[in-house]
């Protein structure tokens, strides 16, 4: 399994972004997630989808951040409106499978500045 996290870069607070992950070699029943981690954070969960289509996402950024999966194309988009200085962070993306075989794999990040 490979993942590509893309379309990372210096943005200035209150404009849009959008990241994509490309996954190749996942299998059924794979869930795709979005992560982030901010300079001297913790890595924290922003989204997710599942094969079937059912999304999850953290409380706190539902208002701001929409995920999208595309199975033909095995990609997840993060769309993220409004980008604020604390959403500074490296994006990772998360490949994870609960039946066997069980994996979970992660993608190498993107990096997103947001410029006041």
């Amino acid at each position: 399994v490979q993942l590509q996290a893309s379309g990372g870069g210096r943005v200035e607070a209150g404009e849009p972004l959008k990241l994509t992950c490309t996954a190749s070699g996942i299998l059924g029943a794979t869930t795709l997630s979005w992560y982030r981690q901010a300079p001297g954070k913790q890595r924290e969960f922003i989204a997710s989808v599942t094969s079937g289509g059912t999304t999850d996402y953290r409380d706190s950024m539902k208002a701001r951040f929409t995920v999208s999966r595309h199975n033909a194309k095995d990609t997840l988009d993060l769309q993220i409106s409004n980008l604020k200085p604390e959403d500074t962070a490296v994006y990772y993306c998360k490949a994870q499978r609960r039946v066997t075989p069980v994996y979970t794999y992660w993608g190498q990040g993107t990096l997103v500045t947001v410029s006041s």
